[in-house]
């Protein structure tokens, strides 16, 4: 960002009451709460709007419909999209309402100014109007002669009085500032799309309607009491009459906007009409307008009919909302449409959220535990670390630049890349062993550096999982604020001392076959594993060379698994007893029989292959649940490891 902005002003489209929220919604409003809490966390003075657009004849129908007033409709579709961003916990500081009286007399103000500088007149308007749209076409844009190009629902010939915007007084005007300002639309693919719109020739707007009431009322100095403004022009002035523009003018101090987020469908509206009744009003222009993309379910359009719309609440209720945010800032790059799927949801929680993110936290739990005392001190991580902090300072000091870019998954994607990079220290370092060759200041320096890692993506990830990071800063101890920002962040610091805090499972595993098939009873469970054990017998019996089949073979589940915790077994020469994370969730606890060959602390942080799908036992009276793979002859005994470190959980085959 800027280092010459110290307010910034980011803005959703303000949506349209006449449906329930959809994942689209929830896309645009998810984005605008990451750009607003990042920019708090920076320390610049942040203002977030988003709200509801009331007005208009599409409204009036739907209310009718219902039996009810068109404010009496607005009031309750309104409530519903306020409650779910409440529900969402969305940052905004203001929701504002096209009915809001504040926003009335700002707009007719506008409407005066312009009116007076000679911008507006009165005509006589005639063409091709779609309801669902709200939008004027020519005879040559419409589909079949009839049909509405944008929702294909048949259009009316419209002709009656109003009053018109001087839109082609400011086609150069708009050509100039898109040719000056090269990042004024995002992507830039569609700003190109808007240049060769507006070069095509703009005609004035028609901004005003006596066929129906339910608006705006032009101003009493104008002196036109039947007619209503066009719902874009009263739409888009909800940008600055918001910050009282027209009344108390008390946050002007915020424009001009530095992001308004809108879908591609509107980008039209954003970044011709709106621009140029800035110009009409003698107010700066926004500094960006950024275009999304829509979402498909399983590559297909959702719709009502397929049922198969996407209810964000839903999706997040089941999944968790941190989860579901990170899944939709980092699937899709920005302005491309993306593709919502459970499987593609699920894979991003286990993967990224449970194995790079969440089991690294375990690590550092597991590792200052073990060593000491769950106390962490930075004091040699330069001294031991200084080629690990000079690549993840320089992969940091680039993600800012993404932000207000609107390259999001990059931001996220350079963060994965600096998790990367702790969690292959841990392999490289291999602390237990400097703690058995007696290095104690090495495996610190090296928890330490993991320590500081973590802590300088919590910092980064906070716009975008709120929830979870707390949790991540009350484990190490330190506060998510501009201070810390600016220590750990701009200025590259480290840690001070601190003591890790152990806390819940962040990212619990999602198997997908207990999402797409009923559970399993214990008991049938049971006689499953017998049958499955009996018939294992029989083939060993017929095939006396004990050779089986591909498919017998892929019966065993053999995973990766990390040793996190290692202790001996009392009154056991033989059996350690371990927690082996085997990116489930949770930790496995599996009895070894490894007591002559491995000491407990020689295996923490290790990892070994393991038999994944083994049915539970208790030895001593205590449970076994898997079996870790190890090789024995005359030299001693060793266990199977992978080359490289692996993510736990990944599948051996």
């Amino acid at each position: 960002m800027e280092e010459t902005c110290k307010n910034v002003y980011i803005t959703t489209p303000i949506y349209y009451v006449n449906d329930v929220a959809h994942i689209g919604h929830a896309y645009t409003t998810i984005i605008a709460d990451m750009l607003a809490r990042y920019s708090r966390l920076v320390g610049y003075d942040t203002f977030f709007l988003t709200g509801t657009d009331e007005h208009g004849q599409k409204i009036a129908q739907s209310a009718e419909a219902r039996g009810k007033t068109a404010k009496e409709y607005a009031d309750e579709v309104s409530g519903k999209f306020r409650q779910l961003w409440d529900d969402f916990d969305i940052s905004y500081n203001k929701f504002i309402r096209t009915t809001d009286e504040e926003h009335k007399i700002g707009v007719q103000k506008a409407f005066e100014k312009m009116y007076e500088k000679g911008d507006i007149y009165k005509g006589e308007y005639e063409g091709y109007y779609c309801v669902s749209c709200e939008t004027f076409f020519t005879e040559k844009q419409l589909v079949d002669e009839e049909f509405c190009p944008d929702c294909g629902k048949p259009t009316n010939i419209v002709k009656e009085e109003s009053f018109f915007f001087k839109l082609s007084k400011y086609e150069d005007k708009l050509l100039k500032w898109y040719e000056e300002n090269e990042d004024c639309i995002l992507p830039r693919a569609k700003k190109n799309e808007i240049v060769n719109f507006v070069k095509g020739g703009l005609k004035d707007l028609s901004i005003s309607r006596t066929s129906f009431d339910w608006g705006v009322k032009l101003p009493d100095s104008i002196n036109e009491p039947n007619h209503v403004m066009y719902v874009w022009l009263d739409a888009l002035m909800n940008y600055i009459t918001a910050l009282g523009y027209g009344t108390t003018e008390e946050n002007m101090n915020y424009w001009p906007c530095k992001v308004h987020l809108v879908g591609k469908d509107i980008l039209r509206f954003h970044s011709i009409y709106w621009p140029a009744f800035l110009m009409s009003l003698d107010l700066p222009l926004p500094d960006h307008i950024a275009a999304h993309g829509w979402w498909t379910r399983d590559g297909e359009k959702m719709s009502k009919s397929k049922g198969n719309v996407v209810n964000p609440k839903e999706v997040a209720d089941a999944y968790g909302l941190d989860a579901f945010r990170y899944f939709m800032l980092r699937e899709v790059p920005f302005g491309q449409d993306g593709d919502f799927s459970q499987k593609a949801l699920i894979d991003r929680i286990n993967s990224d959220l449970g194995n790079d993110l969440g089991n690294l936290l375990n690590r550092i739990s597991g590792m200052s535990g073990k060593y000491f005392d769950f106390k962490v001190s930075s004091k040699d991580v330069e001294k031991f670390h200084q080629k690990e902090l000079n690549e993840v300072n320089e992969i940091l000091e680039n993600v800012e630049e993404y932000i207000f870019k609107m390259q999001l998954n990059r931001y996220l994607e350079d963060i994965w890349k600096v998790l990367t990079i702790a969690n292959k220290a841990i392999g490289d370092y291999e602390p237990w062993a400097k703690m058995k060759e007696g290095k104690t200041d090495e495996a610190m320096a090296l928890v330490a550096l993991i320590t500081n890692i973590v802590a300088r993506v919590a910092l980064l990830l906070d716009s975008v999982m709120p929830e979870k990071i707390s949790k991540i800063a009350t484990s190490l101890g330190m506060e998510i604020s501009t201070d810390t920002y600016n220590k750990l962040i701009v200025n590259k610091g480290l840690l001070d001392d601190t003591t890790i805090t152990k806390v819940e499972q962040l990212f619990p595993r999602i198997e997908e076959v207990l999402l797409e098939q009923p559970n399993v009873s214990d008991t049938s469970k049971t006689e499953v594993e017998e049958k499955s054990a009996k018939k294992e017998t029989q083939t060993q019996e017929e095939e006396p060379d004990n050779l089986i089949t591909i498919d017998k073979f892929f019966e065993t589940t053999l995973k990766i698994g990390t040793i996190v915790e290692a202790e001996e077994v009392p009154k056991s020469k033989k059996l350690l007893k371990l927690q082996v994370d085997l990116g489930e969730g949770r930790n496995r606890q599996i009895l070894a029989g490894i007591k002559e060959f491995y000491s407990a602390d020689d295996l923490i942080g290790t990892q070994a292959c393991v038999v994944a799908n083994l049915k539970p036992a208790k030895l001593m009276g205590m449970l076994s649940e898997g079996m870790l793979m190890a090789a024995k002859d005359e030299n001693g005994l060793s266990l199977i490891r992978p080359e490289i470190p692996k993510k736990s959980g990944t599948k051996i085959s």
